[in-house]
């Protein structure tokens, strides 16, 4: 289960683009060194986040090298609460590597990943050895996105955000973990077939 929101992905002809803007993107440790709003939570979620054996576990055993770059901003609350669980998964799987983008320096690729027709951040999108894009993710799990669809948006956004946060702390980042260990998971058995 992922809570892919968007159908269109970059061609194939943006491989290239995609390497270069992956190769000078930010690292985890970069980002999180540069964030100004929330500042304080990201460094507080970053500290709590762990992956759960099981889960490390499921990536270390995925064939292949893979990347994530992510579209994201500090000011994001489903970026700080998402992004520090993929951070310490890309510490338990030396498979998997990440980097992070700003969403608005790079409009053309958010614009590639919206979610019905709004920006919504964070997005993860998944390259192959090639830097080629097989799939990506955002800007929250399942779950919570369907919440967010049905009751959410017909809450006052103080006490939506105080209800995304206590289900972000509930969750411990599981749900991210499992949606995204598993998209990684069905794009190299596609490229396995």
């Amino acid at each position: 289960m992922m809570s892919v929101q968007g159908q269109r992905m970059t061609s194939v002809d943006d491989a290239p683009s995609l390497a270069e803007r992956f190769e000078s993107a930010l690292s985890w440790e970069q980002f999180l060194a540069a964030t100004v709003e929330l500042h304080d939570l990201w460094l507080a979620v970053a500290r709590r986040a762990e992956v759960p054996e099981e889960f490390a576990r499921r990536a270390r055993e995925i064939p292949g090298r893979w990347k994530l770059l992510v579209l994201a901003e500090d000011w994001c609350g489903d970026a700080v609460n998402s992004l520090p669980y993929i951070a310490a998964l890309q510490r338990a799987a030396p498979n998997i590597e990440l980097r992070l983008l700003g969403r608005d320096a790079n409009p053309d690729l958010m614009d590639a990943h919206l979610t019905g027709t709004s920006r919504s951040i964070p997005v993860v999108m998944l390259l192959d050895e090639t830097n080629r894009e097989v799939a990506w993710w955002g800007p929250r799990p399942a779950e919570l996105q369907s919440w967010f669809r049905a009751e959410g948006v017909h809450i006052e956004s103080t006490e939506r955000y105080r209800q995304m946060r206590q289900w972000y702390a509930r969750d411990r980042g599981r749900s991210t973990l499992e949606e995204v260990i598993g998209l990684i998971e069905r794009a190299a058995y596609r490229a396995a077939a």
